[in-house]
């Protein structure tokens, strides 16, 4: 039942926003009784968390596989990461990086809910500085906030502008970072 409450919650806010989907429309869509969402979480903010959180790890979970599917070696993983954002970008699936959206939503900085997401997206930005470390860059902690940067730029321009060429931009832009850094 959790999962069912974490499936229909997630997908009516990919669709209609966190802020715009209440408890009683998740509970309708789920099939289910307020009583029963409340049982498996305290509070919607509960809801919102866990699947903030457990959608960050499916991406960066998704990515390292399919980083790993392309290649052993970590200066090429990092040569080759732009492929793998742009193959997630285009899936018809990607909204974006949930813990970017969550933190539009909640801009407030004392919000539980942004804490989180600046929290999941300093995690997202330590993950390519590992990465980048892993290459042998000169400076990982500055290419990694880099290509974090890079990364969440193109995704929201992408999701403003589907046909645009953000992507390919950021592309150009991370390959000569990344070429400079391991130089």
């Amino acid at each position: 039942m959790r999962e069912h409450i974490i499936a229909t919650a997630s997908d009516l806010f990919k669709t209609r926003g966190i802020n715009a989907t209440g408890v009683d429309t998740i509970a309708a869509t789920a099939d289910i009784s307020k009583v029963t969402l409340y049982k498996y979480f305290r509070t919607k903010e509960d809801l919102v968390m866990e699947i903030i959180a457990l959608r960050t790890r499916e991406f960066c979970d998704w990515l390292t596989e399919r980083l790993n599917k392309e290649s052993k070696d970590p200066s090429d993983k990092l040569n080759r990461l732009f492929d793998c954002i742009e193959e997630w970008i285009r899936s018809p699936e990607s909204h974006g990086l949930p813990f970017m959206g969550a933190s539009a939503e909640f801009p407030q900085p004392d919000s539980p809910i942004n804490k989180l997401s600046a929290e999941l997206a300093n995690g997202f930005q330590a993950y390519l500085t590992d990465l980048a470390n892993e290459a042998g860059a000169k400076s990982p902690e500055t290419l990694g906030q880099q290509l974090s940067m890079l990364i969440e730029g193109a995704i929201l321009s992408e999701q403003l502008n589907r046909a645009g060429k953000s992507l390919g931009f950021a592309r150009e832009a991370a390959m000569l970072l990344i070429k400079s850094n391991l130089a």
